[in-house]
């Protein structure tokens, strides 16, 4: 048993009505069109749908049953569509991020706050976790996008790469605030707070440190940028981190000088590769990625 839409929204509209040509203004169609909807699925069901009282059509005992769920059924339609034009718009949806601790607590915030603000209908499930955990997710189709570093590529996802500026960050007051940008030959004497060892930035820095005839006198190593720029805060060490993480503790007072030579932290927007889940998605990466522009370093050869 087949019925069209078009029936069932005939049916409705004459039930609502009492008339056949009251249905056809409202449908926008002939008379004669609403007739041969309403007979077609009639035979359809197996049963009359309307009896005359009075000159209006009125549901025979049986359609009243059936009119109930028509109803249901095009209810239902009507917030499909409702739906799929608010996803054309771009106004409602459900964007699943995972990302590094430290994006979830500085630069990521303020990206969201802008996005939602203008899609009141949007909502975001966000989950801080280590890149591992994060590649794990996109792999599994958990999460619509991740945000990573370290990132070696995976046929089972799709990423885009951004090369984000370093900076030094130097305690408040400190002397090398005088000068205009920072070296490792300015930074011998300083106990610093760096990255992991097998992170992909130390290395970059270990590197720069070693061109310059310099060794890094190591205070803390962390995970995350943002404890560098803690303790700096704080008054211990200096750090060279992402420009990004810099900026975010500017109000606290640090120094944030440019650091020569050029490293870079490459960050990744990962998405499965079966495509994102929704255009909102991609909205979402690109006015992230978006936020990074004053950030970016040159790509490297």
């Amino acid at each position: 048993m087949k019925f069209q839409l078009r029936q069932l929204e005939a049916f409705r509209a004459t039930a609502e009505t009492g008339s056949v040509t009251k249905a056809a203004d409202r449908l926008g169609v002939s008379q004669p069109a609403v007739s041969r909807l309403l007979s077609d699925f009639s035979a359809s069901v197996g049963f009359d749908l309307f009896t005359r009282s009075r000159g209006v059509l009125e549901p025979t005992s049986d359609s009243r049953y059936l009119l109930a769920e028509v109803q249901r059924i095009l209810e239902r339609l009507d917030h499909l569509d409702d739906l799929r034009r608010d996803l054309t718009e771009r106004k409602r949806g459900h964007i699943r991020i995972a990302c590094l601790p430290g994006f979830a607590t500085s630069h990521l915030p303020g990206v969201l706050v802008r996005f939602l603000k203008a899609r009141p209908g949007v909502t975001v499930s966000l989950e801080p976790d280590r890149p591992e955990r994060i590649l794990e997710w996109i792999i599994g189709e958990q999460y619509d996008c991740g945000i990573t570093d370290g990132f070696l590529g995976h046929p089972a996802t799709h990423s885009q790469d951004l090369y984000i500026q370093s900076a030094c960050i130097l305690p408040p007051g400190h002397p090398l605030g005088e000068k205009e940008e920072i070296t490792p030959n300015d930074l011998a004497s300083e106990r610093m707070i760096h990255t992991r060892r097998d992170s992909q930035f130390f290395q970059h820095l270990s590197r720069a440190f070693t061109e310059c005839d310099e060794e890094i006198s190591s205070l803390v190593e962390v995970r995350q940028f943002t404890t560098a720029c803690t303790m700096v805060s704080k008054g211990v060490g200096a750090a060279v981190v992402s420009a990004i993480d810099a900026e975010a503790f500017r109000p606290t007072g640090i120094i944030i000088r440019p650091f020569r030579p050029n490293i870079f932290h490459r960050l990744s927007i990962l998405q499965p590769a079966s495509g994102p889940s929704s255009p909102i998605v991609l909205d979402f990466v690109d006015e992230f990625a978006e936020s990074l522009r004053p950030f970016l370093a040159k790509k490297p050869e």
